[in-house]
């Protein structure tokens, strides 16, 4: 299966297993097994490079295993073999979202205007909240 220029996942990496589907079909459900659980190696996988395999653990989620592989359930169609293209191009959607790097956040400052423009809104503020209270009768 090829994800990009750099990237190709030979056949061993992946495993499918089809099971009985929750979703739409009717009798058809209850009979056969439309469902893919597509299994895929990651951690033991030659192909990633390390950033790569770390960004796809962290997009991953709940869908990483303790031993490394990355399992993907579809049960979107009644179709065996639809919801099949659809574990893998989810797979290779995913994988090519780790391979983007995340930009680097530029630490800025806030500019001397914003920061008077804070300071007097605060005071303005300050001083509205001084006028209320108790009323002095005597005064």
């Amino acid at each position: 299966m090829r994800i990009n220029d750099q990237i190709t996942i030979e056949d061993w990496e992946l495993t499918e297993q089809f099971v009985r589907s929750s979703g739409p079909g009717g009798q058809n459900v209850n009979k056969v097994s439309t469902a893919v659980e597509l299994r895929f190696e990651a951690d033991r996988s030659p192909n990633l490079p390390g950033a790569v395999k770390a960004r796809l653990r962290r997009l991953a989620g709940r869908r990483w295993t303790k031993e490394g592989a990355l399992i993907l359930q579809v049960e979107d169609t009644r179709s065996q073999a639809r919801n099949r293209e659809i574990a893998r191009e989810r797979l290779r959607e995913l994988i090519l979202k780790a391979c983007e790097k995340p930009k680097r956040r530029i630490a800025t400052k806030p500019t001397l205007g914003s920061k008077k423009r804070r300071l007097k809104a605060k005071k303005e503020r300050g001083e509205v909240k001084a006028l209320r209270g108790k009323v002095d009768p005597n005064a």
